[in-house]
């Protein structure tokens, strides 16, 4: 038996029954699918190792992910492990099990990764929802990420791939569909003969494949979001009217601090014009509270945006320095000042839901 333990995003775990497919065949194998979107996140991937080890001391353990990309050496030295491989050999897990006694670590430059693992999914076990893989890494540098260091730049699959990916898992009963990646919205293909973004994507799926009953997105930057998005959201029913912003702050400049792209108006905006064409629209959102520098002012501008733009379904995470990122640099909030100030957003969070 196979078992896949995926930390973190939608993407991992996309990846992770990619891997599950892949190794059916094998037994005895836990394959660790680590997350690096904060030091904790590192950290309990780590603690997550030794108790499954302690708990299964006669299999073979394999770590990758974006922990294991960026931070190599400290899995690599775990007694536990048996192996790690890096986001590119991921893509090609099965080429490496016959590694596992021949060499401990395989794990090679990302950002010079042009691909993508093409494998194609028959479903996901014991799950009612499909996550689809749109594209890969991102070419954004916000401040307090680390993401983009694990995952590479942005690649986009081929549409063709998608749309067989989709009509696959319609066939195979599944109703609702994810659009996963680790950047969505910069998804683009460009040639001398086409140029399909993420928007045009979203249109292709809808029109080519209409038996589709719900179509979902992973995270939306609210800074790339154009009109023809939203006009098929009201064009199109079987979108799911709902939609998950990565807002991460209600304060410009904390923003410009983080390296985002838009500021708060961008997202007011936005959510009115979607409710506009679906009044029946919800809205969650990601929020780093504790942000290097941010003021008590500062924070309440969030809390004043979760209300002014009328959010509902917070994701709020107290900022986590990573290593090797800018705003790691900067003058730190205390610890406990980041935690008081999330638990005081996800509270605001559940009364906007009254």
């Amino acid at each position: 038996m196979v078992e896949v333990i995926s930390f973190g995003c939608r993407i991992n775990s996309y990846e992770a029954e990619v891997m599950k497919e892949k190794l059916k065949n094998y037994d005895n194998l836990i394959i660790v699918n680590t997350c690096a979107v904060t030091g904790e996140a590192e950290r309990q991937c780590r603690q997550a190792i030794r108790k499954l080890k302690k708990e299964n001391p006669q299999a073979k353990i394999i770590i990758t992910g974006c922990a294991a990309q960026v931070s190599t050496s400290k899995f690599s030295e775990m007694p536990e492990v048996d192996l790690v491989l890096g986001n590119k050999e991921k893509t090609e897990i099965e080429k490496y099990i016959s590694a596992l006694e021949a060499n401990k670590t395989i794990v090679s430059d990302i950002m010079t990764y042009e691909g993508y693992d093409k494998y194609i999914i028959t479903g996901f076990e014991g799950r009612h929802r499909a996550f689809v893989q749109i594209q890969q890494g991102c070419n954004h540098r916000c401040t307090y990420c680390i993401v983009p260091y694990a995952r590479g730049k942005n690649r986009s699959v081929p549409l063709p791939d998608i749309l067989n990916q989709i009509r696959l898992l319609v066939r195979n009963g599944f109703k609702e569909i994810c659009l996963t990646g680790v950047d969505i919205c910069s998804y683009e293909i460009v040639s001398d003969t086409i140029n399909i973004s993420f928007s045009k994507l979203v249109q292709t799926i809808l029109e080519e494949i209409p038996e589709l009953p719900s179509l979902q997105f992973g995270s939306l930057d609210p800074a790339a979001i154009d009109d023809l998005f939203i006009s098929l959201i009201g064009k199109y029913k079987n979108i799911h009217p709902h939609f998950h912003l990565s807002v991460q702050s209600g304060d410009n400049m904390v923003l410009k601090r983080m390296g985002r792209r838009h500021q708060r108006e961008d997202v007011i905006n936005l959510c009115n014009k979607i409710r506009q064409k679906r009044p029946e629209a919800t809205f969650g959102a990601d929020f780093i509270c504790g942000f290097p520098t941010e003021t008590d002012e500062q924070f309440q501008n969030t809390v004043k945006l979760v209300y002014d733009a009328g959010i509902q379904k917070l994701h709020v995470f107290p900022y986590s320095e990573r290593e090797g990122t800018p705003a790691a640099k900067m003058p730190q909030i205390p610890v406990n000042i980041r935690r008081k100030r999330a638990r005081i957003l996800r509270e605001e969070g559940e009364k906007n839901n009254d």
